[in-house]
């Protein structure tokens, strides 16, 4: 049998499989063209399924991925999870993949095409407070607030109604705009929900109806948390299932830590003992008040930061909250069979396990979590937080354990290996299966770690490349000659780096820097020194609106953080050059991640490369990802760190990044962005 020598993929001469028969089937009704990466990331993923053996795939931008994925879905022939880390990507799978899938493959015969969208209690309208008011902070039912707020809430109320109406999904991304603070008027958490047999609107109720749905169906899209929730955390959540498809999957340990993650904060303890007052009949709730200040003097107290060693007032003060807080809770009365639910003690009570719960898993402080103290802000207050310093063991145990995971990103292989993504969630090295998987693809003889445990999770690892030639697309950057960036921030060398850049490319440039004050500060300097350009800074209007300037103004420049690094998606002329300020290591005094560090280190390894060098890694090429969108994209990545040319660690760096074309000569660079810019006009 031939195979394409780039993918690994079967030539076309090779006889056409059910999965390779369907996608060319969809691809053609879809109006697209067929994708060795996509065909051979099909066959993969057809051929894990049908095996129970877990995949990595990394299909790089442009490949296709999620028809490569959704078609062996539809083929398998039980039911199939397919779990998204943002609502972006949800939202592009329900509203336009799956949909036009569905059109141009759904009447084959034998071919289940059902699918449905499951998302957290919180994300759909609760029709009970929608119609009876949401509880203030002493647990009444309060209709509507006054002023703007209250017209707000309003607006959501008649959109939730007609939805009921409609028989839509009562879904917030469906909604009209509105604030977090507003939407909390109309939905509850889990634990404030009445259930669907208490409540008086349960026949109708979004939630409810989700699931149900989701029941019936044979495909179900859900986000990383609530698969978080429900294989980890044990809360059923979704239906039965035998495989999950993780896209976006290098963010899957960030988003499980993220949904095993609490908080506590004196004024929310203070708040569910307000909320308790009128349901108990004893002082339980004002003991639980008491608590809650001695809660707020021990952290008034304590140095933010992690906590290598509890203090003694604070393990006292989490000790007082927590025994507070259980005895509030036996203290609700029981309801009476057949009486009308009470939405204001339900809730209340809910508020009150909340903080039992929390407080409970910080005073204990257990080796296998970090307890820190963050620093209040304007808008949030001092807050203790708790989250577990490994997820990779619950992981294995629980998701890996007992279903078939597929894990699919264009970023899987840092520093040019699966092996640091596969660790983190929870896949060993020596497990891994030696071979090209697929069913036509996968090489005649496949290498299996000898004497594997009975507990073994053997994985395949497959890189299907990507549809881009990066070499003659784009060009990686290292400013060599620049100093070391400081904790001081950009210096005058890297300002007037960025602006000799930026005037090369005569705008069209995508900035990525590792603080907001950077990024302020070089889009300052970029106004004095190249007035006749536009330069935009994040958190001077809402994303959107940047972005859409951006792209509709190529002379313009956008100066952001995070949120642009992963974000962003703008292909074409609009972005020419994207400016990486320095490698994005975690902050020294992250509690998480320097736990995380010191943890490997005793444990006998590298911290620094398994901690910090891979979060950088993936970081970076996230970054340089936003570059290269398209065929006819071109561009250059300049990273003004020069460590990432001199450090011993840069290499692994920058075998995590697509295989650009590579210089340290500035005067190169602006040549090749003067040229592009020349031929953008």
């Amino acid at each position: 049998m031939t195979t394409d020598q780039a993918t690994g993929a079967p030539a076309s001469d090779s006889p056409a499989s059910p999965v390779r028969d369907l996608l060319a089937t969809a691809v053609a009704a879809l109006g697209g063209q067929q994708r060795h990466g996509q065909e051979a990331m099909a066959e993969a993923v057809a051929a894990a399924m049908a095996d129970g053996e877990h995949l990595l795939i990394q299909a790089g931008t442009g490949t296709g991925k999620s028809l490569g994925y959704l078609v062996p879905a539809l083929l398998h022939d039980k039911r199939v999870v397919v779990a998204t880390a943002t609502l972006a990507l949800q939202h592009q799978l329900v509203e336009r993949d799956l949909p036009r899938l569905v059109k141009a493959v759904g009447s084959r015969p034998g071919l289940d095409a059902s699918y449905a969208v499951l998302k957290g209690r919180s994300n759909y309208a609760c029709l009970h407070r929608v119609r009876e008011g949401a509880p203030d902070d002493q647990g009444e039912l309060i209709q509507v607030p006054e002023g703007s707020m209250g017209a707000k809430i309003l607006e959501l109320r008649r959109w939730a109604e007609q939805a009921v109406e409609d028989k839509g999904t009562g879904e917030r991304d469906e909604a009209p705009r509105h604030t977090d603070k507003e939407w909390r008027q109309v939905s509850v958490t889990a634990r404030e929900c009445l259930g669907a047999t208490k409540c008086p609107f349960g026949e109708e109720c979004f939630a409810e109806r989700a699931k149900e749905k989701a029941q019936r169906s044979h495909l179900i899209v859900t986000n990383h948390s609530l698969l978080a929730i429900d294989a980890i955390e044990g809360i059923p959540m979704i239906p039965e299932y035998d495989v999950v498809v993780i896209d976006e999957a290098h963010e899957l340990a960030a988003r499980v830590t993220q949904a095993a993650t609490d908080e506590l904060w004196a004024a929310e303890v203070e708040r569910a003992a307000r909320r308790s007052v009128r349901h108990v009949e004893g002082n339980e709730a004002d003991e639980l008040s008491d608590a809650s200040d001695a809660l707020r003097a021990a952290m008034g107290e304590a140095r933010p930061g992690r906590f290598e060693t509890l203090p003694e007032d604070l393990a006292d003060a989490l000790v007082l909250v927590r025994d507070a807080a259980r005895a509030c809770v036996s203290a609700f009365p029981k309801a009476d069979a057949g009486s009308e639910p009470d939405a204001g003690l339900s809730q209340a009570k809910a508020s009150v396990q909340e903080v039992f719960a929390t407080a409970e898993r910080m005073a204990a402080f257990s080796e296998a979590d970090v307890l820190w103290l963050a620093e209040g802000t304007d808008r949030i207050p001092p807050r203790l937080c708790v989250a577990p310093l490994q997820v990779w063991g619950p992981m294995r145990d629980k998701l890996l354990a007992d279903n078939t995971v597929v894990l699919t990103s264009a970023t899987l292989m840092l520093g040019g290996d699966f092996d640091s993504i596969a660790t983190n969630v929870g896949l060993k090295p020596s497990e891994r299966i030696e071979g090209a998987a697929g069913r036509g693809g996968r090489a005649a003889t496949v290498t299996r770690p000898e004497e594997l445990a009975d507990d073994a999770q053997p994985w395949l690892g497959v890189d299907v490349g990507s549809p881009f030639d990066y070499p003659k697309q784009a060009i990686l950057y290292v400013a060599r000659h620049l100093p070391p960036p400081g904790r001081d921030g950009l210096g005058p060398a890297q300002l007037d780096e960025i602006t000799e850049l930026v005037d090369a490319a005569e705008g069209r440039t995508l900035g990525l820097f590792s603080s907001r004050r950077a990024a302020e500060a070089a889009a300052e300097h970029v106004r004095v020194k190249l007035p006749h350009l536009t330069t935009l800074a994040q958190g001077e209007a809402q994303l959107p609106e940047l972005a859409r300037q951006f792209v509709e103004d190529p002379h313009t420049c956008l100066f952001g953080t995070l949120g642009l690094w992963q974000g962003l998606d703008v292909p074409g002329d609009t972005c020419q050059l994207v400016i990486i300020d320095r490698i994005p290591f975690p902050r020294p005094d992250d509690p998480l991640m320097s736990a995380r560090q010191k943890a490997v280190d005793k444990a006998g390894g590298n911290g620094f490369m398994q901690v910090a060098a891979t979060h950088s890694a993936l970081l970076l090429a996230q970054g340089a990802g936003r570059l290269i969108r398209t065929h006819t994209d071109r561009g250059v990545v300049a990273v003004l760190d020069p460590r990432l040319a001199t450090a011993r660690y840069g290499s692994f760096l920058k075998a995590s990044l697509p295989p650009m074309w590579s210089t340290t000569d500035p005067q190169v660079v602006r040549k090749a962005l003067a040229r592009l810019a020349s031929t953008a006009r």
